[in-house]
């Protein structure tokens, strides 16, 4: 069976080097808009596995393009480990060529001001009360669409959204009668070296950290401004730091999924520094995605300010640290409360050596090869667009330690406030 994986960059390529280690994966095709990245990896894999490499140029924003290559390709399964610009073009084009779908992210418009687009989110938001840019209901809305086909769509098998998701099914499985508390805790303790810098797409990380906070209470949306919401916490292998609440896209899936949950709220770790100089560039308009005219020509402020940013994929080499990512959960077993903590630490000097990435990028890249291997093995088998938790948790938490992500479950952990 063939996989082809849509991106290069560094998610990508943690699921690649992943997908190589593991037996399944016998023939792959690695496919994006500049193909020498492609053939860069395949020269530093191709002495490491068994599996057929090969690869491919394509353009993710194109219908056309994506049939092309599918079509030559003939996949099993997608990978799509591109943009969440770029997710409803994959998931047509897979529908077009009957394949399967992966992502890690859920769908955000690149446009926000597009007047049709800008029409269904205002309308979004006051029905479901959060004002993000990004939400499931557009791929949710594929659901007949893949069950008429007998395909699977699985959405959102990175960390966090996936194995957070993931942890709380098992969670529920194995320790719980009733979850009614989750936290989701994203701690990135490493220190990279330079004034400022983003983990991932530039893009997307700054959208999402500048943008209203919120969480899930009583079954509603409770809507925050902009890290109001400050907490401290110690985490295993970094120490104690400053977490803020953000929204995050599993809130809204696992308000769905998880029977009798009360509230749902997710926290990440942020420096300073970090902080000091998003603020400084929100107030002077840089993280805009309105084009402006400057000297004579249309660009996008945000789009700007990632060229000049160092890009995720380089920050490798000069990233110490851990990181600490998990979900606090308090419920209900035989009649009493109960509280456990599901983590997981990750060394970004132990990723990079295996990976040549930091430990945000592994982080995601182990969860979408094995997300990718439980639809390819026909372990999760089910016609239709599903997100993770909505699938048995044991194999997916099996793999997980096998492949580079061990976890721990604390049961007398110190909750959040």
């Amino acid at each position: 069976m063939k996989l082809l994986v849509i991106g290069c960059g560094g998610v990508a390529t943690v699921a690649i080097h992943k997908c190589c280690q593991n037996p399944l994966f016998t023939d792959i095709c690695i496919a994006s808009r500049t193909k020498s990245k492609c053939d860069a990896l395949v020269e530093i894999l191709k002495d490491k596995t068994s599996a057929k490499l090969s690869t491919a140029t394509v353009d993710a924003d194109s219908f056309d393009s994506l049939v092309a290559l599918m079509k030559e390709v003939k996949p099993h399964t997608v990978l799509n480990v591109a943009l969440p610009y770029q997710d409803l073009t994959i998931m047509d084009a897979c529908l077009e060529c009957n394949a399967n779908y992966v992502d890690t992210a859920n769908y955000e418009a690149e446009d926000t001001d597009d007047p049709e687009w800008r029409a269904i989110y205002e309308k979004r938001c006051k029905e479901k009360g959060f004002t993000a840019y990004f939400d499931y209901s557009w791929q949710w809305a594929y659901m007949d669409k893949f069950k008429e086909k007998g395909l699977t769509a699985l959405l959102g098998t990175g960390f966090d959204p996936g194995v957070t998701s993931v942890f709380s099914a098992y969670a529920l499985k194995h320790y719980f009668d009733e979850i009614h508390y989750i936290d989701i805790l994203d701690c990135n303790g490493g220190d990279h070296g330079y004034p400022f810098a983003t983990n991932f797409n530039p893009e997307i990380n700054l959208r999402e950290v500048s943008a209203n906070g919120s969480y899930w209470e009583n079954g509603k949306w409770v809507e925050t401004k902009p890290m109001e919401i400050k907490r401290e916490y110690n985490f295993e292998g970094v120490g104690m730091k400053d977490m803020y609440l953000l929204h995050h896209e599993e809130i809204e899936s696992l308000a769905k999924n998880i029977p009798g949950v009360k509230r749902i709220r997710f926290f990440m770790t942020f420096g300073q520094s970090y902080l000091m100089h998003m603020n400084c560039l929100q107030n002077v308009g840089m993280l805009s995605t309105t084009p402006v005219m400057f000297e004579g020509r249309e660009i996008v402020p945000i789009k700007f300010l990632k060229a000049l940013l160092p890009d995720p994929a380089s920050l490798g080499p000069r990233t110490v640290g851990k990181t600490n990512i998990g979900c606090i959960f308090k419920g209900i077993k035989d009649g009493k409360e109960k509280t456990i903590y599901i983590y997981n630490v990750c060394d970004h000097q132990e990723c990079y050596k295996e990976t040549g990435a930091q430990a945000v990028s592994y982080t995601t890249g182990v969860p979408a090869m094995i997300g990718t291997a439980m639809v390819m093995s026909g372990t999760w088998n089910k016609a239709g667009v599903y997100n993770v938790e909505e699938f048995d948790p044991d194999p997916y938490m099996d793999m997980l330690g096998k492949y580079g992500l061990p976890w721990v479950v604390d049961e007398n952990p110190v909750t959040v406030e």
